[in-house]
């Protein structure tokens, strides 16, 4: 019965302090062993090429690291020439950091789950937690919200250039905050629902070699000149890895959006509620703020969003969430972006758009509940074409509340089957 109790104190612990800079955390050591595995493998694969540039002489050949007895022992993926040998060194570096983290983690979860203590029990939870990014994802895409509010647009591209891997340096207001809402869904998956998933498969082991797999390729798994037969292996692997959470990350955000349609219906409910009982409903000032800043959110539109264009992403896994958050926010994502100074031209997602015929028909019903002046024509007209900029802020602040509740139902999903996996 001890797995519940330490994935109910690690979440709340990820929630509590997220990732502090000061504190040791596994996926920097995880950094750390990458980059030095990685410069080792370039040299041998440096070295190879110049023991194997002249491969006219086939009865003396040079002696590779690779390969021994001549070119036709050479292994498949190393007789693709230059990026066959990178695939090759690729995929050993995989093997590497996956076995030697999964291997180490066994080792160390069994002695801290046999000696029982409390010092035990507080390492596990710690690292546990580690494997988890709720509060360093809400937070990241609120330092970038809060920049554009005070109309510090250079503190806003940095700080997305943090959580992104796009070129943030000429991106306008609404692009950055296209682009915190793709990030925010995308990383619902990487940071939040993939490590609970692989916690329920396979305890704190899988756990932190899912954590491996993603961090191996953010930091490898790109498809430029430098990365793309290096990391090759790596990008496959994350996109293997990530299948199953990628899609269950976009049912809870469909499903944290039917919760909130039903809360807005609550509030409606409340506010008729409040008029029959004589209790003070929204005044003008709040209800101007309903009229400027309403968006609304469709559960839906977020599952037919999903399923359409879903499957359209350059990615097998980011667009799902991606578009299942598209739909529930009525916004457009994707579309070109730069990378490192290329441009990338990525499918659209979603359709942008304004304040919905049923967003207007609420208020206008909150209106004459409070004996506000209901919108006009010219009104209305200025609702639809409200600004984007307002638009896609409120859009990202929904995003937000929207993993938030994902996060929660998650975490929920898997505590429960912690359980009856406890008690069988």
């Amino acid at each position: 019965m001890i797995e519940p109790v330490t994935l109910t104190v690690a979440y709340i612990l990820d929630l509590a302090i997220g990732d502090p800079k000061q504190l040791p955390h596994p996926v920097r050591v995880m950094g750390w062993g990458i980059t030095k595995m990685e410069n080792f493998l370039r040299r041998v694969v440096q070295n190879t090429k110049d023991r194997t540039q002249n491969t006219d002489n086939l009865e003396n050949p040079h002696p590779s690291p690779f390969y021994k007895g001549g070119l036709n022992n050479i292994p498949p993926l190393a007789k693709g020439g230059e990026g066959g040998f990178e695939k090759l060194a690729g995929i050993f570096l995989v093997l590497i950091i996956i076995g030697s983290t999964y291997g180490l983690f066994f080792v160390i979860n069994l002695l801290l789950t046999s000696h029982f203590s409390l010092l035990t029990f507080i390492f596990l939870v710690y690292l546990i937690s580690s494997t988890l990014a709720t509060r360093e994802l809400i937070k990241s895409a609120q330092l970038v919200i809060k920049a554009l509010k005070v109309n510090n647009i250079e503190n806003a591209r940095k700080n997305l250039s943090c959580i992104v891997g796009r070129d943030t340096e000429s991106l306008d207001r609404d692009a950055i905050l296209k682009a915190t809402i793709e990030t925010v869904a995308e990383n619902a998956s990487d940071g939040i629902i993939a490590p609970l998933f692989y916690f329920l498969i396979g305890g704190l082991p899988l756990a932190m070699t899912y954590k491996t797999i993603n961090t191996l390729d953010s930091m490898v798994g790109y498809k430029n000149e430098k990365y793309k037969d290096f990391g090759w292996s790596a990008a496959r692997l994350d996109d293997i890895a990530n299948y199953i959470p990628a899609r269950i990350t976009a049912i809870l955000i469909v499903m944290a959006t039917f919760i909130l349609n039903f809360s807005s219906r609550l509030f409606k409910i409340v506010q008729n509620s409040s008029k029959l009982n004589n209790i003070e409903p929204l005044n003008n000032v709040e209800l101007n703020l309903v009229k400027l800043n309403f968006i609304s959110v469709s559960g839906i539109n977020a599952f037919r969003i999903m399923l359409r264009d879903g499957g359209s992403h350059l990615s097998p896994n980011s667009g799902i969430p991606e578009a299942a958050m598209a739909g529930a926010l009525g916004v457009r994502l994707g579309g070109p972006s730069f990378y490192n100074g290329v441009i990338v031209k990525k499918p659209y997602i979603g359709e942008d758009q304004l304040i919905s015929s049923r967003g207007l028909k609420i208020v206008q019903n909150s209106s004459s509940l409070n004996n506000v002046e209901p919108l006009n024509k010219f009104e209305q007209f200025s609702a639809r074409s409200t600004d984007s900029y307002e638009r896609y802020l409120q859009a990202s602040e929904n995003a937000i509340f929207i993993v938030k509740i994902s996060s929660f139902s998650g975490f929920c999903t898997a505590l429960l089957i912690v359980y009856l996996k406890a008690l069988v």
